[in-house]
């Protein structure tokens, strides 16, 4: 704590010039006897701090000294080797400057925290790709990166599942979600942006024309307003089930909605000991019969009646495939 503050109060000098004791300690939430006392400890470190008596006094660094590393703690250090994901940088065409650059701040940091920062990158790894999946194919991934960074027009012949077409597009920022890559682009200024799926690319070729990126967009705003919505559109439905205690376990590996509203919903069956009543989201009929049937006889499709009947039409073919 005390080491957090010392290199607190060393940036607030560093980035504001003179900053009077009185200042130091609100900012700080201590006493003004505490922050003598750092400034103290940081002088008999060899840092030139100065101090001027009187009403427009107080303590600010010798003109033009620096610290190294504006700061940065052992946990910082520690978050930034941790941050930096190999898969992901790699897929940008970074791996190499990432490692350049973990190997340059490790070389900067203090002797006694270098350990400390390089131990996170031995015992910690991200992987940001699911159980029993395969990230896709990024192989335009470089090219749309340089266009984003670039604001340059790109040619897509992209394949949804309206059909294969052929776009003009500018890319506003990617996107790394579940392990896979999507780009935010728009058509034309006066056209909203959207969310393209990298590896539908069929191909891609950077055009010459440059566009004036919007001032106001902000990338994680638009994320998350685009899940959300995604997801309120997606589920058009509702089903109503009974589930055992290993089926609501169960739904809690389906999607985070499906999950949220198993646990949100479930109510003792009174009909069933043990059992829950409960409501779920659902996309469609076809769809929600498929994933229902990963429950087997941990849960019963109680309504509607479509899906009920769905759901026994499935289980008596089964039935008969198995007889």
């Amino acid at each position: 704590m005390q080491a957090s503050r010392l290199l607190s109060i060393l940036m607030l000098l560093q980035g504001r010039g003179r900053v009077s004791a009185q200042a130091l300690a609100a900012e700080l939430e201590v006493s003004v006897r505490t922050i003598y006392r750092d400034v103290d400890r940081l002088s008999a470190s060899g840092v030139p701090i100065w101090a001027e008596q009187g009403r427009s006094g107080g303590f600010q660094l010798r003109e033009g000294w620096r610290t190294q590393l504006d700061g940065l703690t052992v946990p910082e250090a520690e978050a930034m080797f941790l941050a930096g994901l190999p898969g992901p940088a790699a897929d940008l065409g970074l791996g190499e400057a990432l490692a350049s650059a973990q190997l340059k701040l490790r070389a900067a940091l203090p002797p006694e925290w270098q350990d400390d920062a390089q131990r996170v990158g031995t015992r910690f790894h991200l992987d940001p790709v699911d159980w029993y999946r395969e990230a896709p194919p990024v192989d335009h991934l470089g090219t749309v990166a340089r266009a984003v960074w670039q604001a340059q027009r790109i040619a897509v012949r992209y394949d949804s599942w309206q059909g294969v077409a052929e776009r003009e597009l500018e890319p506003l920022g990617l996107v790394l979600k579940g392990g896979t890559w999507y780009v935010v682009a728009r058509s034309s200024a006066s056209r909203p942006a959207r969310t393209y799926r990298l590896s539908n690319i069929l191909e891609l070729t950077p055009l010459e024309q440059a566009f004036k990126r919007p001032a106001r967009f902000d990338l994680a705003d638009y994320w998350r307003e685009s899940t959300r919505r995604f997801e309120a559109e997606l589920y058009r439905g509702e089903a109503r089930l009974t589930a055992s205690p290993r089926g609501l376990k169960l739904l809690g590996e389906f999607s985070s909605a499906v999950a949220a509203a198993s646990r949100r919903s479930a109510r003792p069956d009174p009909e069933r000991p043990g059992w829950s009543l409960l409501r779920i989201p659902i996309e469609s009929t076809a769809h929600a019969a498929g994933q229902l049937l990963r429950l087997g006889p941990e849960a019963v499709v109680l309504g509607p009646r479509d899906l009920r009947d769905r759901m026994q039409a499935l289980a008596s073919e089964m039935a008969a495939l198995y007889a």
